[in-house]
């Protein structure tokens, strides 16, 4: 029989979300997302014209630009850069605005950060893990925020969600990085939801396909099984209505303007 957590939510239960857009004047589009802990700003830019170097001058760029909340941008930054540039690039329509680049940047302002990085070695491998797991989810979902804050044509937006795996075999949805300690291996998973949801005159299907059963993005750290992946597959299947519906709600309202916003 599964338990409830230390804070309280049960095993496929999310932490509390918050979206806010349009909180950043100088941007074409903005947003701010929070998942419990774990607070991210999203800021888009452009499109401007010219492509990156080696880029489709038939098609739009994009470029991720990843800022941590202290010190310098290192191989682990990049990596997320990388992963969220393929991610967002699948769920844009780059024949939109052809010989352009879009920038986005994904400020951290707080990365659940419970536990000290340095009590151990084995501590400082499992956070180096979880770190990602925490981040990379919340980062992708302010990102999409933010393109429909800026708009930018899409194909869908991007929901994600993050699973671990405990030695027992459990699946615990949306871990916090003090769960994530006592984790064998995580997951996150990104589904589309359809732009349709948010703008009504969007298409619900892409290219002929329906995307009730789509998968954009699958990342796994650690060992795990077939059965372990595919249950967690379905664990974050169901969450993503959840959290479609909650970017439904959130994104069909803009912040007020007389809310105080940051430059």
């Amino acid at each position: 029989m599964e338990v409830d957590r230390v804070d309280g939510r049960t095993p496929n239960q999310l932490r509390p979300l918050t979206c806010s857009r349009n909180v950043l004047n100088r941007a074409h589009g903005s947003a701010r997302w929070s998942q419990g802990d774990t607070i991210l700003l999203a800021a888009v830019y452009g499109p401007k014209a010219g492509t990156r170097k080696n880029g489709n001058p038939e098609k739009a760029s994009i470029e991720v630009i990843w800022k941590p909340k202290t010190g310098q941008i290192g191989k682990e930054e990049k990596e997320y850069e990388m992963i969220l540039e393929r991610t967002l690039q699948s769920i844009c329509l780059l024949t939109v605005n052809p010989n352009t680049t879009t920038s986005i940047i994904l400020q951290v302002v707080n990365d659940d950060g419970a536990v000290s990085f340095l009590e151990n070695y084995v501590m400082f491998k499992m956070a180096y893990l979880t770190k990602k797991v925490q981040l990379l989810p919340s980062a992708i979902n302010a990102a999409s925020a933010a393109l429909v804050d800026a708009g930018i044509p899409l194909k869908h937006l991007a929901v994600a969600i993050s699973c671990g795996l405990e030695e027992s075999g459990s699946v615990l949805l949306d871990p916090t990085k003090l769960e994530e300690q006592k984790m064998k291996a995580f997951a996150y998973l990104v589904f589309p939801n359809s732009v349709a949801s948010i703008l009504p005159e969007a298409s619900l299907q892409v290219e002929g396909e329906l995307l009730e059963h789509g998968m954009i993005t699958s990342v796994t750290h650690g060992v795990m099984s077939v059965d372990s992946y595919l249950h967690c597959l379905e664990r974050g299947r169901s969450a993503s209505a959840k959290m479609s519906d909650f970017l439904r709600r959130s994104l069909q309202s803009r912040v007020p303007n007389d809310l105080p916003k940051t430059g």
